[in-house]
Order: C-alpha cells, then structure tokens, then sequence
C-alpha cells in the first residue's frame, strides 16, 4: 500500500459525513505502519469502539469506508470472518456495516458483514497454527491473497463500483 497521512486518510473516506471525517481517529499503530508490506489499513475507532475504517487500493488509488459495529454479540458461537475466512469464538467476530456511497447511502442503503471483532484480518491470516481444532488452512500466501481480494470487493461494493 502507498503510504497515507491521516488527512490522506479522511480524504478517501467515499461514505464519511463531513462531521464523521473531523472526528476520525487513527491508533497508535498508525504512525509506525509498514505500508510497503500492508494489504489493506483497519482499524477500530480508539475513542469511539463501535466505529471502524477499512482503508484499501482499488486500482492502484486508496479508497476507504466508515463502519459501524453491531451492539449484539456473537456469544459462545464459533463464527468465521466473513473476509479473512478465519474461525474465531463468537464474541470475536461482530456484524460489521457501512453506509453506501453517494444516493445510495442517502437513501438509506447499507451493506454489512461478519468481520474479525477488532479488525485484526491482515494479522489473522498470517498466522501459520490453525485457530480452531476443525479448521483447514491454505497457504498462507492463498489466504493473504484472498482476504485482500474480500477485503477489496468488500470497500468497492460500498464505494457502489
């Protein structure tokens, strides 16, 4: 990924409201990101939990959407991400939305979709131990390769390309 300021960062917000752009946090992680070896930026809000960003590149131009996390809790319930295909306990995985972009989201359109809890994806599929006794894994680099294509098709569906 090129490299982004935060500014950078509020800028390619395609779902944000003005109001949503000024009060965009990065965390602490932010300023020491490798970006030369990052797929995608995510993050939870640190002031405000139950707001996240996906930051990713969508020909070759960063593109990023505000998400909104669901109150419920997944309980006891393994679950899987719905991006990084990782089985995690219930309470880890949350149900994820975004406003379109553009009429779409004026209107009230939204998309949504089970992800990791604390956005933790580009982490998750680097790991090479399976997490769950049942789970399979892939090669590392065909799971690194498939979370950034979700994760890519994921932001474009709500940018509405």
């Amino acid at each position: 990924m090129q490299p982004l300021t935060e500014d950078r960062v509020r800028d390619v917000l395609v779902n944000a409201k003005h109001d949503e752009r000024e009060r965009l946090a990065v965390p602490l992680e932010f300023v020491l990101a490798d970006w030369d070896h990052l797929d995608f930026f995510a993050w939870r809000d640190p002031r405000t939990r139950s707001r996240g960003y996906i930051v990713a590149e969508l020909s070759g131009e960063p593109v990023g959407i505000v998400l909104r996390a669901g109150s419920g809790s997944g309980g006891g319930r393994p679950a899987m991400c719905n991006l990084c295909h990782t089985m995690q306990p219930g309470d880890q995985v949350a149900l994820f939305t975004a406003q379109r972009a553009g009429d779409a989201g004026v209107r009230g359109d939204s998309v949504g979709t089970y992800v990791c809890a604390d956005l933790s994806c580009h982490e998750n599929v680097r790991l090479a131990a399976p997490l769950a006794p049942n789970e399979v894994r892939a090669s590392v680099d065909r799971r690194i390769d498939g979370t950034r294509r979700r994760v890519e098709a994921f932001v474009e569906r709500v940018a509405g390309g």
